[in-house]
């Protein structure tokens, strides 16, 4: 029985260090990022996974409404968002 214990030991050490290294704060950013997509709203700088920057202009359900130049609107699904576009007045305010 001892024997078997020692043997799982290791194991075990490993995949605490696994955990509380990687995989717990890829969940905590992976919330973080959820709360982000449940929060954005109308007015929002926002940059897509693809890269496209653009305004918030309008929200309905799970599809949201971006405005990447005059007059040039695209609907993309909510989940498409990659985060907040950081701009200087929000820069300044977090400080």
């Amino acid at each position: 029985m001892g024997q078997q214990f020692s043997f799982f030991l290791p194991l075990l050490i490993v995949f605490g260090i696994f955990y509380f290294l990687i995989l717990r704060p890829q969940q905590k950013q992976a919330k973080k990022h959820a709360e982000m997509l449940k929060a954005v709203t109308k007015g929002d700088q926002v940059v897509t996974t693809g890269g496209i920057h653009g305004k918030i202009v309008g929200v309905a359900d799970n599809i949201l409404t971006l405005e990447i130049a005059d007059n040039i609107k695209i609907k993309i699904e909510r989940s498409g968002i990659q985060g907040l576009k950081s701009t200087e007045k929000g820069e300044a305010a977090k400080s």
